[in-house]
């Protein structure tokens, strides 16, 4: 976690029991947009290839997660919660879940073809190939705090 997202972290739970989970991240391909949706309340959920978390030897997430969510500058924008996670394989995810993910017009064909090219994109650079079977660890957060 870079200075000025701790520093956020750390004044958020001044005087409060601080939990020890939390990381600091940005989203995907479009930051900026994607967090502004999250302080929007139109984004609840975010999806990745469960073979990144492999690859990078990360953790997965787990409920009561903490991420402070970085814009394109790495400066914190805001906290979230996770809610929940389930594994699932891409061609499985549901229109709900697609719905909640709050990105372009909403629709499960707009989510599929966005993450289609993002995780053909992501793989084709790890040296891997794209799969609709490709497991994904989907999750459900709530927001806690905007900067």
């Amino acid at each position: 976690m870079n200075e000025q997202a701790q520093k956020y972290w750390d004044t958020f739970w001044l005087g409060k029991a601080k939990p020890q989970n939390v990381s600091a991240w940005q989203f995907g391909a479009s930051p900026d947009e994607l967090a502004q949706l999250v302080i929007d309340g139109v984004k609840s959920a975010t999806c990745s290839g469960h073979i990144f978390y492999e690859l990078e030897k990360e953790p997965l997430p787990k409920v009561e997660d903490y991420s402070v969510i970085l814009n394109s500058q790495d400066e914190p924008v805001c906290i979230i919660r996770t809610s929940e996670v389930t594994i699932t394989p891409m061609n499985k995810v549901s229109e709900e879940f697609a719905y909640a993910e709050g990105e372009g017009d909403r629709s499960y064909e707009y989510w599929k073809k966005v993450h289609v090219q993002f995780f053909t994109n992501a793989l084709k650079e790890v040296g891997l190939v794209f799969s609709e079977e490709m497991d994904l660890v989907c999750e459900r957060f709530e927001l806690i705090d905007i900067k």
